[in-house]
């Protein structure tokens, strides 16, 4: 009794209300189903502390859960919550940081330790469904004299509630009814099915449908004595989706393997579409990698009696290795269009590691048919670091003002019709297309307000208004060749202040053309070269539309020029042509505001160049996808590549050396090191979501910062079928998980910019509509979001849609939005 007593003062003393009597600091709070089909285990704070609070009434006591921050991650995670304006601030700060739970026998709290000391507490989940527990796993710095002590003020604050007198007069025999020795046994909590810490689960999945019918499972409250429904996910109206089946699908027998790469043993896991969660399917199986000849490769998983997958090896899989939670996550496409995710766990980080190195050199050998072990050691580690995560320690992470965004009316950033009505009385008019072209391209004006989208061998020019809105200004009708031949452009770039527009004709790669956009019409043919064809062509520096500057850059497959259009004869200038003996095969370009060169290829190799004429500075080694696109910050600090189902980052500043904060551009990487990627993908879950909805693979347009005269580069933006996707720079950098938003469209999105000067305005190109997203419009990609603005189109009234129930809102435009001619 003396024991008990003196404990009790100790922890109890005769403090004021919402005193803490006792904490563990450090741990991980979980929520564990073991029979429940929502998913059996989700990490709900990875670093967190738990304690116990005295309340403002006698012998009532709380279980209070606390998330703790690491440096600047609560201001993140505030920006991202922000984003959605209708939450009230402070409600979700609460839910976001802090769970609380009456301290009563109800809970059934109890502690164990388990194999190799670890100490979790566990209780109930009074509002979940039967078996539903929290489990507080204390970090292996946790004393065990700590957590006793913890337990027995758990005892005693339990006595004083029941019997409401102080615990000074509570027996050792009173205490121990609240050991609760008949509960079974603590699940484990296992982090591969949680959301939150591998980051890969769709947000907000307790928003979203579960079931056709709300159901409740009932549930005896120890407490109160009352039966109370358990909480359950309200069902929400849906767009009807074709069926499908959400089980695996079976595996077929695996090719014959030449050579072994790697064989490691784990568990596997499937993405369940229902539940939204990562559920396990078997706890030991062998991933085997191989080679089957042709430079093709193969992913089979595996146990004594079952066959669960197999799958050829290429990018289209979407690998993304995780080492902070030794987890594989991939996707396996069926051929009926099918997309599944899975999940792979490794015991340690050796076993990941030899997995990684594995199947990451079978990905690159099938793309580059080149042996793995033929490139040199700083390379192998370049492409292992593209498929992990890339924080950077010089990127602080400063809290920022949000800024007050009002959402305007749904029309204001409508479709602008590219065809009109001769009605000017009609507030509202629907349209639909008059001619069998589309939209294909867009050119975004930097010195003039002014957008041009290439649609066939048309023109439309639209202007940006001051509310940051679309203003159709003319439509440039033919475009034609100085000889009066009509033609459609691959390839634009306005030039010379915006007043020129380059043209590139299909089927005549020698040649460009200039437009004066003043008169609407081609009024000049370059000749460039005879022998040496454009691939693609862009400005002498990030900014020079802007100015009068006459000349810009050029690339064949294999050789980087200059073009001036003032010579005489031919355009291309012999002095400044920098051309290979090899095939490089170049496939994009780009500079930076001094001029600096970045060239691609198809390849996947990037070079990177201080000036015309030379040899790179900078090779950075290919992935082995080709590269579609390419951008540069202004400042030359990050090269953006885009390959058909992701994007590659690169951190061009030299961290150390004797070139030390030089740039890739102006000086070379030393011989034992290389440029930090970073592999920017949608993760396997929305991968599959996507195909799911649309039938599609990923397929990204050209990725673009953000850009303008003396702003920094905030935002990636880029498309895939129906989908714009923004990345936030600031959160990649600093290792935010799935740090992009989406908007889904009706149709397929054809093109799409920043608006020069800001990252919250996008120009977007549909097949036949045009217009200025504002970034307020994008959304977290959730199955709601991914799906279609539904919920929200219902609410803008059912005058606003066309089509079936799968067929997101397209509003009717008002007369201020119409064209004045024909587009």
């Amino acid at each position: 009794m003396f024991v008990l007593r003196g404990a009790a003062k100790l922890l109890f003393g005769s403090g004021n209300n919402q005193e803490t009597l006792v904490e563990l600091p450090q741990g991980q709070l979980y929520l564990v189903r073991p029979l429940s089909p929502k998913g059996y285990s989700e990490l709900l704070f990875k670093d967190a502390s738990a304690r116990i609070r005295r309340t403002a009434q006698d012998f009532q006591y709380q279980l209070v859960v606390q998330r703790v921050y690491e440096e600047g991650e609560a201001e993140l995670l505030a920006e991202e919550e922000g984003e959605d304006a209708d939450i009230d601030a402070d409600i979700l700060a609460a839910e976001r940081d802090e769970k609380t739970f009456l301290l009563d026998e109800a809970l059934h709290l109890r502690v164990e330790q388990r194999e190799g000391g670890d100490h979790v507490l566990a209780w109930r989940d009074l509002s979940g469904d039967v078996g539903d527990v929290y489990e507080f796993v204390c970090d292996t710095a946790i004393s065990s004299s700590l957590v006793d002590q913890f337990e027995l003020a758990a005892k005693q604050c339990q006595y004083e509630r029941k019997y409401r007198k102080p615990n000074t007069l509570a027996t050792e025999e009173d205490l121990q009814q609240f050991d609760f020795f008949d509960e079974p046994p603590i699940p484990q909590a296992s982090p591969i099915h949680s959301p939150a810490l591998l980051t890969r689960s769709i947000d907000s999945i307790d928003a979203m449908p579960l079931h056709s019918a709300n159901t409740s499972v009932k549930r005896e409250n120890a407490a109160t004595g009352s039966s109370t429904p358990a909480k359950s996910t309200p069902v929400k109206s849906t767009p009807a989706k074709k069926e499908r089946n959400y089980s695996p699908p079976k595996a077929t027998v695996p090719p014959e393997a030449r050579e072994v790469m790697a064989a490691e043993k784990g568990e596997l896991h499937f993405y369940d579409f229902p539940s939204g969660s990562f559920v396990l399917q078997a706890d030991s199986v062998t991933a085997t990698v191989s080679e089957i000849g042709n430079w093709k490769y193969w992913l089979q998983v595996s146990t004594s009696d079952r066959e669960w997958l197999g799958i050829p090896i290429s990018s289209e899989i979407n690998p993304v290795f995780n080492p902070e939670y030794l987890s594989f996550i991939f996707n396996q496409f069926t051929d009926d269009g099918s997309a599944y995710s899975w999940l792979l766990r490794f015991k340690d980080q050796p076993t990941l590691d030899r997995f990684q190195e594995g199947l990451t050199s079978a990905l690159w050998e099938q793309q580059n048919e080149m042996k793995w072990g033929k490139i040199k050691e700083t390379e192998q580690n370049y492409v292992l670091d593209a498929f992990n995560d890339l924080v950077l320690e010089d990127q602080p992470v400063e809290e920022e003002e949000e800024e007050e965004e009002e959402f305007e009316d749904a029309e204001d950033d409508g479709p602008q019709s590219e065809h009109y009505d001769t009605d000017e009385e009609e507030d509202h008019v629907e349209y639909k297309p008059k001619d069998t072209d589309t939209n294909k391209s867009i050119a975004v004006g930097y010195k003039h307000d002014r957008s041009f989208v290439v649609r066939g061998s048309k023109i439309g020019v639209f202007k940006h208004t001051p509310s940051n809105h679309l203003e159709f200004s003319t439509n440039i009708s033919k475009v034609e060749t100085p000889k009066g031949e009509l033609f459609s452009p691959t390839k634009v770039m306005l030039h010379n202040e915006d007043r020129n527009l380059v043209l590139q004709k299909d089927g005549d790669p020698n040649k460009l053309y200039r437009m004066d956009l003043e008169y609407g019409k081609v009024v000049d043919e370059w000749k460039v070269h005879d022998d040496i064809p454009v691939v693609t062509f862009a400005p002498e520096n990030k900014f020079a539309q802007m100015t009068h500057e006459p000349t810009f850059l050029g690339i064949s497959r294999n050789a980087l020029y200059r073009i001036d259009p003032r010579v005489s004869g031919t355009k291309l200038v012999d002095s400044q042509l920098k051309q290979y003996a090899s095939k490089n095969d170049f496939s994009a370009l780009a500079t930076t505001e001094k001029g600096y060169i970045a060239v691609a290829s198809n390849k996947g190799d990037i070079r990177l160049f201080d000036r015309l004429g030379i040899n790179a500075k900078t090779h950075i080694p290919a992935l082995g996808e080709p590269i579609l696109g390419l951008d540069v910050s202004a400042d030359g600090r990050w090269v953006l590549a885009t390959c058909r189902n992701y994007l590659l980052l690169v951190d061009a500043l030299q961290k150390g050396g004797k070139n030390e904060g030089k740039l890739g551009f102006e000086k070379s990487f030393a011989a034992d090191s290389k440029p930090q990627p970073r592999r920017l993908a949608l993760t396997p879950e929305h991968v599959a979501q996507f195909t799911h909805e649309t039938g599609k693979p990923v397929n990204f347009t050209p990725a673009k910062f953000n850009t303008g005269t003396g702003t920094e580069e905030t935002s990636i933006i880029t498309a895939t079928g129906p989908y714009i996707i923004e990345w936030n720079l600031r959160k990649v950098l600093t290792g935010r998980k799935t740090p992009y938003l989406i908007k889904r469209y009706t149709d397929d999105v054809k093109a799409d910019d920043f608006k020069f000067g800001t990252d919250k305005n996008v120009i977007v190109a549909l097949p036949h509509e045009v217009n200025m997203v504002d970034h307020t419009r994008l959304k977290k990609p959730t199955r709601e979001s991914i799906a279609g603005d539904f919920l929200d189109a219902a609410r803008r009234g059912s005058s606003n849609r066309v089509g079936g129930p799968r067929t997101p809102a397209v509003q009717r435009l008002k007369r201020e939005d119409i064209v004045n001619s024909p587009y």
